[in-house]
């Protein structure tokens, strides 16, 4: 596609505190796109909104490509909220997830980072890792203002309140982020049971690997080592000039 190639891998675990999978990866054959979800809890409202989130972004994005943007992501989303909201309305539980995607433009120069919730985009550029992306959690705002120290007990129980998420009553807007790609550079998305576990230095130590599809196994049993303490997911692109 234009001027780069896009080389990407994904995968997910269970992880050892879960019956089941709660995360969603998708990874387009067909356009430069990938999607990350996080279901809240472990029951049916968590799957369904996971489910129904992911499937929504991807739908909405292929009906408009080539000609898809700022506008036409915001629409994604929103039909994403009706209709997790919609899916949730008929389930005595919790029904929302995070959602994380990442979807580069025709010429491949550039890219639009989705944000919902708590799940994560990373960039590995000239050997500097860069968290892009914000938690949209009651942590984030207390570790950002000083509230308390980022180990303490309040610290760990707002990590658990997310501000915005998809299933939401008030259907918050996703942040959207125009980033450039460039040859060289890695993208790292993933759930927090990649990122909880697993420190800066260990990422940055991880994604050097050259090979996505390497690189990405080699995060699912870091995370299984560190305990496997939640569903891990993580996908991991590359870009290279086109040959």
């Amino acid at each position: 596609m234009g001027r780069l190639c896009l080389e990407l891998a994904g995968g997910t675990v269970v992880g050892n505190r879960y019956r089941a999978n709660f995360d969603v990866l998708h990874l387009d054959p067909e356009l430069p796109l990938v999607v990350v979800a996080d279901g809240m809890g472990d029951g049916e409202g968590s799957r369904t909104a996971g489910t129904t989130a992911t499937t929504t972004l991807v739908e909405q994005v292929r009906a408009g490509w080539p000609a898809v943007g700022a506008r036409e992501l915001r629409g994604a989303v929103a039909e994403a909220q009706i209709r997790v909201r919609r899916a949730g309305a008929g389930l005595a539980e919790l029904t929302g997830c995070t959602l994380t995607a990442l979807l580069a433009e025709p010429d491949g120069e550039q890219g639009w980072v989705v944000q919902l919730g708590d799940s994560r985009a990373y960039r590995l550029r000239d050997g500097v890792l860069e968290l892009v992306t914000v938690d949209h959690t009651m942590a984030w705002l207390g570790l950002l203002h000083g509230w308390w120290p980022a180990n303490s007990p309040e610290a760990a129980r707002a990590r658990y309140q997310l501000l915005r998420y998809v299933g939401h009553p008030d259907k918050p807007e996703a942040d959207l982020l125009a980033v450039p790609l460039r040859p060289g550079e890695t993208w790292l998305l993933c759930t927090d049971g990649v990122s909880d576990q697993l420190d800066y230095h260990r990422l940055r130590e991880l994604l050097t690997e050259p090979d996505p599809a390497q690189a990405v196994r080699a995060l699912l049993a870091a995370t299984l080592a560190e305990g496997g303490d939640d569903n891990a997911t993580a996908a991991v692109l590359h870009v290279h000039p086109a040959s």
